[in-house]
């Protein structure tokens, strides 16, 4: 264990920051992108910005998990922290957006090592009794983090520059490597593993490949053009191949038989679930307060505030409660609550009074909450020290995995019902000089308040009502997944965090010292 107390709190602050830091750069960056676009160009390629960073993140996330097992956790967090400083410090520097694109995949490397590294040293230097709200505290932060970033990311771009978007992480970041230098001590002794080269190349250029095809289909290219189709197949082709290689190495990036054990895969299936179901809110959400409601953009990103604090609370008693009931139990209420509050959100309407709003959102951010506590410790419940690395990396990995796919599948599902709505809207109507819509020259006039006031109020009612009821049928079909939730933690089993013997495990294993 960490030898003074003063010691335990600067290591838990660095990780702090460090999860602040890297958790909402990605929503922080989207919120800005506008402004960075028109200061930069390249319209056609400002995808890459987003894609870049997050292919980076996914493909390192379980290498540098197994890495950290091999290796020890302190170097591999660092490393992550400078990769990440050294992207945030160029990317406030680029002049073009093909620079961007690239610092921003530099960026990409260093938090694919920090978010699933940090919750792994809580579990090796904080005792049993005191992991669960360690991690109720991290995975706080984490919920958190992903809502500020809209927010402080439009007050930076308004009022700063967007270049701080990206600088703003170098003072956080320098703090939290001082802390885990000064503080984390960790033997050098570690057990000999094999490098899983094989696997590595492969399952990098899967999810390189996997990335790309959802970051530009319906985007840069159609569903069914030969780029994103060929892109698809490098997937299947080299996943196979990454599934092959494992069953042959001898210390295999991702372990298979992890997912023979109950409370490991139902975890995985939880965190794709919950990940797809997560993001969607914190996008629609405040489009739906702009376009619909007709809020400024600060507006937008404070409605967000109550989602924030219900995930608090909600990862707060989770972390509270591992030790004392089963984490199905948690995630029972866990579900209920989330299903329950996205019910409440499919119903909203233009009419919906906006304190209603702000119950929903509580209710829908208390369940999920849960998830960011919660499944880190149960992926590596009751496994030896030198697994905990690559189990946590696999966790956040499949959380990438889902927000990435519930973005791009729900996202098409909105912009595809939005379309529909207004063609049988206006269908066979005719202004003074043609279609109503004609006079609209941006379509994101409906989200200034400016420009709003310009538009025709029997034409803006209907433009209205056509987002509304896109966005609510989104909420509507993200229960299914949640629903999929609720099966899947039924059959988690009556596991919870056993004190005795998590204490017995970290005292026989050489692996990690502090």
């Amino acid at each position: 264990m960490v030898a003074k107390e003063s010691n335990l709190r600067l290591v838990v602050a660095g990780l702090l920051l460090g999860i602040l830091m890297a958790a909402m750069d990605n929503t922080i960056v989207a919120t800005a992108i506008g402004t960075i676009v028109s200061d930069l160009g390249g319209l056609d390629k400002f995808v890459w910005v987003t894609s870049a960073y997050m292919v980076a993140v996914m493909a390192g996330m379980p290498i540098f998990g197994k890495l950290s097992d091999m290796y020890g956790r302190k170097r591999f967090y660092i490393f992550g922290l400078a990769v990440f400083l050294i992207g945030s410090a160029l990317c406030g520097t680029a002049d073009s957006i093909v620079q961007l694109s690239i610092y921003r995949a530099i960026q990409g490397i260093g938090g694919g090592a920090l978010l699933p590294i940090a919750f792994t040293i809580v579990f090796d230097v904080f005792p049993p009794e005191q992991r669960g709200k360690m991690t109720g505290l991290l995975g706080a932060v984490f919920g958190s983090a992903s809502v500020l970033g809209p927010l402080l990311g439009a007050y930076i771009t308004d009022y700063i520059s967007w270049h701080w978007v990206f600088y703003v992480n170098i003072p956080i970041g320098l703090l939290s490597l001082f802390f885990i230098l000064r503080a984390y001590k960790e033997s050098t002794q570690h057990i000999e593993q094999k490098i899983d080269w094989w696997g590595a190349i492969t399952l990098v250029t899967a999810v390189v490949s996997l990335m790309f095809a959802l970051e530009l289909g319906g985007k840069e290219y159609a569903w069914d053009s030969a780029p994103i189709i060929s892109l698809f197949v490098t997937f299947g082709v080299f996943f196979i191949g990454f599934l092959y290689a494992e069953t042959k190495a001898s210390d295999p990036i991702i372990s298979f038989w992890m997912f023979k054990r109950r409370t490991f895969a139902a975890a995985q299936l939880l965190a794709l679930l919950y990940g797809g179901t997560f993001i969607i809110l914190t996008v629609f959400i405040p489009i739906f307060v702009q376009a619909v409601y007709g809020g400024s953009a600060t507006n937008a990103g404070f409605v967000l505030t109550p989602f924030m604090l219900g995930s608090v609370v909600g990862s707060a008693i989770s972390g509270i409660f591992q030790t004392k009931t089963s984490y199905r139990n948690l995630m029972l209420l866990s579900v209920t609550s989330f299903v329950i509050g996205m019910y409440l959100l499919s119903t909203l309407t233009p009419d919906t009074a906006r304190w209603l709003l702000t119950v929903f959102m509580v209710i829908t951010g208390f369940g999920v909450g849960f998830s960011f506590s919660l499944l880190p410790t149960a992926s590596v419940h009751n496994l030896d020290p030198r697994y905990r690395g690559s189990a946590n990396s696999t966790n956040s990995f499949f959380r990438s995995l889902g927000m990435t796919l519930g973005v791009t599948i729900f996202g098409t599902i909105q912009t595809n019902a939005f379309t529909e709505n207004l063609k049988e809207a206006f269908q066979g109507m005719q202004g003074a000089e043609g279609n109503p819509l004609a006079n609209i020259s941006d379509p994101r006039a409906i989200f200034e308040a400016s420009e709003r006031s310009k538009i025709p109020a029997f034409v803006l009612d209907k433009i209205v009502d056509a987002m509304s009821s896109s966005i609510t049928l989104t909420f509507t079909l993200a229960l299914i997944p949640i629903a999929l939730a609720i099966v899947v933690v039924l059959f988690m089993g009556k596991a919870r965090l056993e004190i005795n013997k998590e204490r017995k495990k970290d005292n026989t294993q050489p692996a990690i010292n502090h």
